[in-house]
């Protein structure tokens, strides 16, 4: 037998992401209640509002509550040029069965040709300013055409994600004066375990990336799989020190 047939038949024996990581909190109904509650105040003190959506397992859960409850919120995603092939077939299968809209935000095609004809396809493994360059272009640009006009943006980030995320609130009044928007974070109080246990008890289409011990899924490029022991957001942007694992878009200045 070969080494990859091994392999092969080891993957297919693997747990998938709901079996190793499907725990609810004990008050994890008191976090749904206070998630949606956030949500359906978002719709009526905060319009218009608009859910980011990355298709990660957070994102996944949001946009489910958001349909399941009929909220008038609609959803957009960034989609870089550089998504894994399997974020891409779970943004297509979103859009075809989603209620609420579903808006896809794309970089500048002559901005993106010009960033890598100057500093290369790889230009994000040279230096931390080249790979928030190549972020500037592919994210904060299209985010910044998808906030024109909003109020408010809800999205999946958690306290527990990492060390620069520990005291994301609820209700995020910090860029409202700058950039005009308020930050609405309804899961930062789940754990990992919630938000698979909400995958599993409702059965929510999610990327299979999760599966192969992706639990932070970026541009392809940028995010790899982590080991047993990993932090959470470790496989993203893996060569960079832990304090700058940010792209900008939740950045605090």
């Amino acid at each position: 037998m070969t080494t990859s047939s091994i392999s092969a038949g080891n993957a297919a024996k693997a747990p998938n992401a709901i079996a190793l990581n499907a725990k609810a909190s004990a008050d994890f109904k008191d976090k749904v209640t206070e998630t949606l509650a956030l949500l359906k105040q978002a719709v009526s003190e905060f319009s218009p509002v608009t859910q980011a959506s990355s298709l990660g397992a957070e994102d996944v859960v949001i946009t489910h509550l958001i349909n399941q409850n009929a909220l008038n919120i609609p959803v957009f995603v960034l989609e870089t040029g550089a998504l894994h092939r399997e974020t891409l077939a779970l943004l297509e299968r979103t859009q075809a069965h989603s209620v609420a809209p579903v808006k896809v935000y794309r970089p500048s095609t002559e901005k993106v040709i010009a960033f890598v004809r100057t500093h290369g396809q790889d230009a994000m493994y040279e230096s931390l300013e080249l790979r928030k360059a190549c972020c500037q272009v592919r994210k904060l640009e299209p985010l910044a055409e998808a906030l024109k006009g909003q109020r408010a943006w809800v999205t999946g980030l958690r306290r527990e994600q990492s060390n620069n995320r520990a005291e994301v609130p609820l209700i995020d009044r910090a860029d409202e004066a700058t950039k005009g928007q308020i930050k609405l974070n309804p899961l930062a109080n789940w754990t990992w375990g919630d938000v698979w246990h909400y995958i599993d008890v409702h059965q929510v289409d999610y990327n299979p990336l999760h599966d192969q011990f992706f639990p932070s899924i970026g541009c392809a490029p940028c995010t790899r799989a982590i080991s047993l022991g990993e932090e959470f957001r470790a496989g993203r942007w893996w060569w960079e020190d832990e304090a700058a694992k940010e792209c900008g878009l939740h950045a605090k200045k």
